[in-house]
């Protein structure tokens, strides 16, 4: 008779096998090296720490971390961040995910986290736990001979300037940049010490190797850092003599719309480069359109990334800020795991910030958790959900009024896989 696995947190003893276990759960050598052990366990807090145990053997992988996430409004709500999420191959199919999914909501709910986020590896997996598409991704590649850009750029005309910098100088410009853009960017969330150590070569792990890339910084003309950007170089035989680099982007981040053009302008003005990988950047991110041809940039990629979960709809929805002036509209959220479902009163206010709270009033909207998630951020549309038959509207206009309130200008990005 084949046994159940038992599932549990971490004790400091099981570390190791679960971190060889995360490792082969993602196709990653599952040797590991007492170093790697430490570099990884610093980074979990072993009470949101899960792992499926057969016969002393870890079998299957779960953590959360605590992060703050910016709303629309730049309120931060408290997250619980998932991540790590295997099932060895020998034990697929047996309810271990489920299980440990619904162990970790019910702590996260406990805890007073309003929503739970993740990156879906694939997209038809955490619906079923009330998760939606809460932001999109976007990477384009750069053909930069037919971009139709001055390639004697010779930096910014506003009084800023463009330097190369080190990665010491990152570490210490680089948190509090990234904060202030977080601040203004809804979908963004912190990024921890532990990430800097990583991302900046102090803490490196075996399995993802780490090498220095360039780094460059804008700075506005009263000298302060408000964009940086990270890239490599790879050089390919130059056919015929003509120039043939790739330029990969590690990431760029930008405070103000002047300090992003003159990061792209920089990049894409380098000498010999001929194709230029944006890297993970928001749907509707300023780049094409700063290309004299903006058919230059193709779309590698355009897809879902991060997923969100309601755990408190009242908190949550209390703490964005909505557009569309003052209105009111009863939400019925159906949850079947019982977390966050109800009947909820949205009330906005003329300067857009808003209460929520449970009511027994007639329903305007009725939709699933995992659409409220959807439309959270304000990427989706819930007329575009009605049409779809995924909202139902009880009064004639609810949906054109949701959309009018939940979405944003911009649309929401999250700058970092976690």
């Amino acid at each position: 008779m084949t046994s159940s696995p038992e599932i549990r947190t971490l004790a400091e003893s099981d570390v190791a096998d679960w971190v060889r276990a995360k490792l082969a759960g993602f196709h990653l050598a599952p040797s590991v090296s007492a170093a790697e052990v430490e570099a990884r366990r610093a980074a979990f807090d072993l009470s949101r720490t899960q792992g499926a145990f057969d016969q002393g053997r870890c079998v299957a992988t779960f953590r959360s971390m605590p992060r703050q996430l910016t709303v629309p409004g730049g309120a931060a709500v408290a997250a619980s961040a998932v991540t790590n999420v295997s099932v060895t191959g020998t034990h697929r199919r047996r309810g271990l995910a489920s299980r440990m999914m619904a162990a970790d909501l019910a702590a996260a709910k406990e805890r007073g986290e309003p929503v739970s986020i993740l990156v879906a590896a694939e997209y038809p997996i955490y619906g079923r736990y009330g998760f939606g598409a809460a932001t999109w991704v976007a990477d384009w590649e750069i053909d930069v001979p037919r971009a139709g850009l001055d390639r004697r750029w010779a930096g910014p005309t506003d009084g800023g300037r463009v330097d190369l910098v080190t990665v010491e100088d990152v570490r210490k410009v680089g948190p509090a940049l990234h904060e202030r853009v977080r601040a203004v960017t809804p979908g963004a969330i912190n990024r921890t010490p532990y990430w800097w150590e990583v991302n900046t070569g102090q803490r490196p792990l075996d399995s993802q190797p780490w090498t220095e890339p360039f780094f460059v910084v804008y700075r506005d003309a009263d000298g302060r850092v408000d964009g940086l950007a990270a890239y490599a170089a790879k050089e390919e035989h130059w056919p015929g003599k003509f120039p043939k680099v790739e330029l990969s982007v590690h990431g760029l981040i930008a405070a103000s719309p002047a300090a992003e053009t003159a990061l792209w302008r920089f990049l894409l003005a380098l000498d010999w480069v001929t194709l230029l990988k944006s890297g993970h950047r928001a749907p509707d991110d300023l780049l094409p359109l700063l290309l004299g041809d903006p058919r230059a940039a193709r779309t590698e990629t355009y897809a879902d990334f991060m997923w969100l979960r309601m755990l408190d709809v009242p908190a949550a929805l209390s703490a964005r800020t909505y557009a569309g002036g003052p209105a009111a509209l009863v939400l019925d959220v159906h949850d079947p795991a019982g977390l966050a479902g109800g009947r909820f009163l949205l009330e906005t206010s003329p300067s857009g910030a808003a209460s929520c709270t449970p009511t027994s009033a007639s329903a305007d909207l009725s939709l699933s958790v995992a659409d409220l998630g959807c439309l959270y951020l304000g990427d989706e549309s819930p007329v575009r959900l009605a049409a779809l038959g995924r909202v139902s509207e009880h009064r004639t206009g609810a949906a054109r009024t949701a959309d009018a309130l939940f979405r944003t200008p911009r649309r929401p990005w999250c700058p970092d896989v976690f």
